[in-house]
């Protein structure tokens, strides 16, 4: 017997569903899928057998009630591969057939020797509404089935899904939370104004007066097709795999697709009716995408201070995102905020795509909401300066602003890789007034250095302190840099060493030519805008007189890296390495003319790694992509 407290949450459990139920299949959701899920999976853990479980909607009670030709029932779903391998091993199949999981609201089409009499929504799975008047506006609703110019006599049910494309969202609805809350309130209208809009795309069909039409799945999609319907788009994979890299294949091109689908259905080819009479099919399964959006209530804005710049950051009501619970994300700059419109209290939609940090993308627009606007901060905390506003970037414009200083001596001391001249020393050199900019750093002495090692009683015994000679070594044999890291390592706002390579592949490969090189100039390099050019010429000029010093005065010594061994190639390296760490494993890389990428992407050249048959999702995107996935030892050998 479950204990009080676990009865109670049940009991919750379902009103919760069966009220937010509700709300969606009447076009007017209240919660994202993931929150749903969330509570669907909680009421699963505690009491499997659960009557509610077994249910799935209902409609309004503006329509006629119609009984469904076929079950229209939920299906079981997979949320991230290992789940799907689960099923997988229990279902074996000589293919699997994947289908696009469309993310509109469903709809049986009910024929009669080939005409339509009616068009029934999903309702509670077993009874809908007849909203017949409305879906004959939607285009792909056939009110006829013709083939080859013949009329087809088949009585019986055709499943599809409604949807709304991206570009009429865009230009009609944009005061709709997403394209399949539109499409619900649309097909649900009494006087069927804008269902014109909507599209039906269809992927099942159930013959009942005895005559067969096909006799597999394959066929089924090929009959639909050759009568005129629009069809679900359908792959064939061989195995479990090919459907987990066919799965990061699509979450990677899903945002070029016209309209939303949120997973995909996998299902064996045989047709198999007793299974699809069930609430819950057993022998096909939704093979959900990681959530990469989700809808939230923004709370607060902290302004985060990183050198210079005051980045604005959205702290929410917490959301998942990609399988991690997220609560903050970046808006980017003041122009960001001001572009969104968004104010405290906003309703936010939220993004996490591939491997980036979550960010703000749009705003809900709700009439009646109460909001208050976000507060900028008018002066430098550190030093009182006013700060300047130019749009895409808030910052303190004082070049003697201590934190500003540290920051950049923190920045050039890791993007150098000066390790034993660590964080903490570099901090408290500062503090002490020995560091105060980045030519200090190559003046400093052994013999300045062992107070930070040695007691006073050691020093007086004149013992000699190994870590001082350590870190004093260790400065000077970073004195060689290419002109990538050497740049990277002044701080300037976005400008990393990626973008530094980019630009000395464009012809800007010397520092002379850098420094003395146009917004307009740097702006027509390919993925340069006006604004980050704008950024990387002011930060380029504040910093030029030391540049020049150090490199005329043979302090440091820019390196060419072109001619490498490993010149046009790149690398993208994860899991745990044996030889080396994976830090001086990218080092290697730049060394040898090569780049480093912190994710797969579909102009990489390898993926590194020591597990080459791991389900990872780095190793499942690059089987997708075709990469080559090689190992340290092979990495070693390029070498």
């Amino acid at each position: 017997m479950p204990d009080l407290f676990t009865t109670q949450r049940i009991s919750e459990l379902e009103k919760l569903i069966t009220k937010y139920q509700a709300s969606y299949y009447n076009g007017e959701g209240e919660i994202s899928d993931a929150e749903f899920d969330a509570l669907w999976d909680e009421l699963k853990s505690l009491d499997p057998g659960n009557a509610i479980l077994q249910k799935v909607g209902a409609d309004s009670g503006n329509f006629e009630k119609i009984h469904h030709v076929m079950p229209m029932g939920s299906q079981e779903k997979a949320a991230n591969p290992e789940q799907f391998l689960a099923w997988a091993q229990k279902h074996e199949y000589e293919e699997y057939l994947v289908e696009y999981k469309l993310d509109g609201a469903s709809l049986e089409l009910q024929y009669e020797n080939g005409y339509l009499v009616r068009a029934v929504t999903r309702g509670d799975g077993s009874i809908g509404d007849d909203i017949t008047a409305n879906a004959k506006k939607m285009g792909g609703v056939n009110t006829a089935i013709y083939k080859d110019g013949e009329l087809v006599p088949f009585t019986g049910g055709i499943r599809g899904e409604v949807i709304m494309t991206h570009e009429v969202h865009k230009k009609y609805f944009s005061d709709k939370a997403n394209c399949r809350n539109a499409a619900n309130g649309l097909m649900k209208r009494k006087d069927g104004n804008g269902s014109e809009y909507l599209k039906l795309i269809v992927y099942d069909a159930l013959s009942t007066d005895g005559k067969s039409y096909f006799t597999n799945e394959k066929e089924k999609i090929s009959w639909l097709m050759s009568c005129g319907f629009n069809v679900v788009r359908l792959v064939i994979c061989k195995n479990a795999e090919r459907v987990i890299a066919y799965r990061a294949k699509i979450m990677e091109e899903r945002k070029d697709i016209e309209y939303d689908i949120d997973g995909l259905v996998v299902k064996e080819n045989r047709i198999d009716f007793e299974d699809a009479s069930r609430a819950r099919p057993d022998r096909q399964i939704a093979f959900k995408f990681s959530l990469e959006e989700a809808t939230t209530v923004l709370r607060e804005v902290e302004w985060s201070q990183n050198g210079a710049t005051y980045t604005p950051v959205a702290i929410f009501d917490e959301v998942e995102l990609n399988g991690t619970k997220v609560q903050r994300a970046s808006l980017a700059n003041p122009d960001t905020v001001r572009k969104l419109g968004v104010q405290i209290g906003s309703h936010v939609v939220v993004v996490k795509r591939g491997e980036i940090i979550p960010k703000i993308e749009s705003v809900v627009e709700e009439k009646d909401l109460k909001t208050t606007p976000i507060e900028f901060p008018c002066t430098c905390e550190t030093c009182g300066t006013k700060l300047v506003d130019d749009g895409s970037r808030l910052y303190c414009p004082n070049k003697e602003c201590s934190k500003r200083i540290l920051h950049q001596l923190l920045k050039f001391q890791q993007v150098v890789d000066i390790r034993d001249l660590g964080e903490t020393l570099v901090t408290q050199l500062f503090k002490d007034g020995r560091l105060k900019s980045i030519s200090d750093i190559y003046s400093l002495q052994v013999e300045e250095l062992v107070p930070y090692f040695l007691n006073e009683e050691s020093q007086e015994a004149e013992k000699r302190s190994l870590g001082a000679e350590k870190v004093y070594k260790s400065i000077q044999a970073h004195k060689n840099m290419t002109l990538p890291v050497f740049l990277a390592g002044f701080d300037i706002e976005g400008f990393g060493e990626t973008l530094a390579e980019k630009l000395v592949q464009a012809g800007f490969n010397t520092l002379d030519k850098l420094l003395v090189a146009t917004e307009d100039q740097i702006a027509d390099v390919y993925g340069f805008a006006q604004i980050m050019a704008h950024n990387i010429v002011q930060g380029l000029s504040e910093n030029a007189a030391e540049m020049r010093r150090l490199v005329q005065d043979g302090i440091i010594t820019i390196e060419s890296a072109t001619g490498g061994k490993l010149e046009g190639k790149s690398f993208c390296f994860t899991g745990e390495l044996v030889t080396m760490k994976r830090q001086d494993a990218e080092q290697l890389v730049k060394q040898n003319g090569g780049t480093c990428k912190s994710s797969v992407t579909k102009d990489l050249t390898y993926l590194v790694t020591n597990d080459t048959t791991s389900g990872s999702s780095k190793n499942v995107k690059a089987a997708a992509l075709g990469i080559p996935v090689i190992t340290e030892e092979q990495f070693l050998k390029l070498l």
